[in-house]
């Protein structure tokens, strides 16, 4: 981020904060936070002012990012036919961008203070061409070992969220879309939306990446996001935790929590293949099929209650 960040001072927020900011606005030492401010100067490496660009990249570029990505996928790959299904709400879509749009404030509060590391030197992100084969291997091995570790780490942290002590205020708002568009790709709780990115920022911290390919998968993370979300159901793998499986997720609640592989899935028992209902074109968009699924989606969320309660009383 700190080559985003230099990037985005010399082009923009540079003059934009001398023309806003002028040299005397923290002269009022009012609170401890202005007074801070006073005797530090607003240049480009104060971590306040470093702080507040990254707040305003990570909304700004969020908005457009989420809009521009789902739109595309919403218009040239979206199945239109599901919102028909009886469960898809009446003005879903744009339930879905109010929601997705109210939470990307949050998310970035959340998100700025470990991209702010990353720029004060405390990651593991490393700079400069490979000179080696071996740092070309190196290079070249850690984009499956990061989807790998990444993928553990989501895996688990989805799952919890599917806790009955925990679903309901956090991760239930992501599954009002039970039959999702690509709007929905970052329509839900801001703090669920958080936990689940924290394997991305954790890896940094403890693991050597090249920072542009992290940037690259930081970008891709968030291109798959949107893609499992946009009912194309192309591939038929078993490995891949494909649009097919996310499907299924939303449809049936407690399985295929994975974000890229089905591994941890397996491993973990909550493994559900997708089946002709979503490969199938003619069953996909059968009104028996939806029927089906309609009564084993309140089914699941009724039993999900039950177990929420009996927790509680417990």
């Amino acid at each position: 981020m700190d080559v985003v960040l230099k990037n985005a001072d010399d082009y923009l927020f540079e003059s934009l904060y001398n023309k806003v900011l002028p040299t005397n606005v923290f002269d009022n030492r009012t609170s401890s936070l202005t007074a801070d401010l006073a005797m530090t100067p607003w240049t480009p490496d104060n971590p306040y002012r470093q702080s507040l660009t990254l707040f305003l990249i990570l909304c700004f570029g969020g908005w457009i990012f989420y809009l521009v990505s789902a739109w595309l996928s919403y218009t040239f790959s979206f199945d239109h036919e599901v919102m028909k299904h009886p469960k898809f709400l009446k003005n879903q879509v744009r339930q879905e961008i109010e929601c997705a749009m109210s939470a990307v404030p949050g998310l970035a509060i959340l998100t700025v203070p470990w991209f702010v590391g990353e720029i004060k030197g405390y990651s593991m992100l490393y700079d400069g061409t490979p000179q080696t084969m071996y740092e070309w291997c190196y290079l070249i091995g850690t984009v499956p070992f990061f989807l790998f570790i990444t993928d553990m780490g989501i895996y688990w942290i989805h799952r919890l969220l599917h806790h009955p002590l925990i679903y309901k205020s956090l991760h239930k708002l992501h599954h009002k879309w039970i039959v999702p568009t690509p709007f929905a790709s970052i329509a839900f709780h801001p703090i669920d939306g958080y936990l689940q990115s924290t394997p991305y920022h954790i890896y940094a911290f403890l693991i050597p990446m090249h920072k542009w390919l992290y940037l690259a998968m930081f970008i891709l993370v968030n291109v798959w996001t949107v893609l499992i979300h946009d009912g194309n159901y192309f591939s038929h793998s078993d490995i891949i935790n494909t649009t097919a499986h996310h499907t299924v997720h939303h449809l049936y609640f407690n399985y295929n929590y994975g974000q890229y592989f089905t591994f941890w899935d397996k491993l973990g028992g909550s493994h559900r293949q997708p089946t002709a209902e979503q490969y199938d074109a003619a069953l996909r968009n059968n009104k028996k099929v939806w029927a089906a699924q309609s009564k084993d989606a309140d089914t699941i969320e009724l039993e999900d209650e039950n177990k929420a309660l009996k927790y509680k009383k417990h």
